[in-house]
């Protein structure tokens, strides 16, 4: 199987399945930085980059968006001086969709090939 980051966002229809407990235990593998969290009682993937300051920081937030627009999966993105938190998940399940975990690591990948 390739990995999370060279997959693509599949379309998501209101009644997608939503990932199990199980499959999101072996998502996680592939991101050792992301913790799933429940917020308003929806399960969302939520990861905090630290940055040396804030041009850093929106530069990087700039490359997540773009990511996002061409996916057509959007996160919840936090800019703050020295630091981005993403959080990923599916509106239209009301919770985590193989496709958050694809962008969580299509976001990791971004971060890691930062200047």
């Amino acid at each position: 199987m390739k990995q999370l980051s060279q997959q693509c966002c599949e379309v998501c229809r209101t009644g997608a399945p939503k990932v199990t407990p199980e499959e999101a235990v072996e998502l996680l593998k592939q991101l050792p930085e992301w913790a799933v969290v429940e917020w308003d009682g929806v399960a969302r993937l939520r990861r905090q980059y630290r940055f040396a300051d804030f041009a850093a920081a929106l530069a990087f937030t700039n490359r997540v968006g773009a990511m996002a627009e061409a996916q057509q999966h959007h996160p919840d993105i936090t800019t703050r001086w020295g630091a981005v938190e993403l959080s990923w998940w599916t509106h239209k399940i009301g919770g985590l969709h193989r496709n958050d975990f694809v962008c969580a690591a299509r976001s990791d990948e971004l971060f890691e090939h930062a200047d």
